[in-house]
């Protein structure tokens, strides 16, 4: 790592109008390229930027920025009644999707960061519950889903993507009780 890296600082935040939909697009094809290249077809392996944008409007994206450039997403969504996955219908859960940081800073805490701040802003909302879904055969991302408390509460197919994905849930507790 760098001097230049070391010293700089990460700043998670909400997302803003002004932030570039093309940049986001960009940094979800990179930090999904190790899954399209394991095979998996994830939306955000090839998604637009049309659809980046209408994902982002649907829920509440947070960033990652570090030297005023955008180096980690995820966007938190509320339960909705009529949702294809039947977890993500339940009042008490909030859902996360598009959740990347761009490669060369994977593994140094970024996404635990922002894992963490849609955390809280689950909690705000007044979920107990937080989910996300990821390809069965990700073993690496279920791995780490399972260190950070999550588990699998279901399964779903869908119609964009070329395996089965894996619900994974973690219940929230609050801020003092967080290991």
């Amino acid at each position: 790592m760098g001097a230049s890296r070391a010293h700089s600082i990460i700043a998670v935040r909400e997302h803003r109008a002004t932030d570039s939909v093309a940049e986001i697009t960009i940094l979800l094809h990179d930090a999904y390229a190790e899954l399209a290249s394991m095979g998996f077809r994830y939306l955000a392996t090839h998604q637009s930027e049309e659809v980046t944008a209408r994902r982002l409007s649907r829920g509440s994206p947070l960033i990652a920025e570090m030297d005023g450039r955008i180096v980690g997403t995820v966007t938190l969504y509320a339960s909705r009644t009529d949702h294809q996955v039947e977890w993500y219908r339940r009042p008490d859960v909030c859902y996360f999707a598009q959740f990347g940081v761009i490669p060369t800073l994977q593994k140094q805490g970024i996404g635990v960061r922002l894992l963490r701040a849609i955390e809280d802003q689950a909690r705000l909302r007044g979920a107990a519950e937080l989910a996300c879904d990821t390809a069965e055969g990700a073993e690496h991302l279920r791995a780490w889903y399972a260190r950070e408390g999550f588990r699998q509460v279901g399964t779903m197919d869908w119609p964009e993507t070329n395996y089965i994905s894996v619900v994974l849930s973690k219940t929230l507790v609050g801020p003092a009780e967080r290991p």
